[in-house]
């Protein structure tokens, strides 16, 4: 038996600020923004040179999922973003604009840092150790 994740949901306040975070502000590439009528829309994002799986990004829809937005993990990080150039990435979201938690630290696993994305999310940027 083979499977494989494939998508993982992120409430986002709306569509178009969510592409234009992470596709804008994270670098990440647009894969897919189909409309389903009803003013809902199908939208997956991914980092650049991901393979498998992609974001989805849904639009909050009542006040019980617009109160989850940026905090799915219930404010532990709850996405991790593997990098293979920790200092490119980390300089290139700090021009962005991107909220550090903390500063930038090497641990036996590897160089990671805490950052927040537009909507509250926790993350972790991490270049694992060689």
């Amino acid at each position: 038996m083979t499977q494989q994740l494939s998508l993982v949901a992120l409430l986002v306040p709306d569509y178009d600020a969510g592409v234009a975070h992470y596709c804008g502000d994270l670098g990440f590439e647009l894969l897919e923004d189909t409309d389903r009528g009803d003013g809902k829309r199908w939208i997956r994002v991914a980092p650049p040179g991901s393979v498998g799986t992609s974001l989805l990004l849904a639009q909050a829809d009542g006040p019980d999922q617009a109160a989850a937005v940026g905090n799915q993990a219930g404010g532990r990080v709850g996405f991790f973003l593997q990098t293979d150039d920790f200092w490119r990435d980390h300089a290139r979201y700090a021009a962005a604009g991107v909220t550090f938690a903390e500063e930038p630290r090497v641990e036996e696993y590897g160089t990671v840092v805490v950052f927040v994305d537009a909507f509250g999310n926790r993350w972790d940027l991490i270049q694992p150790a060689a």
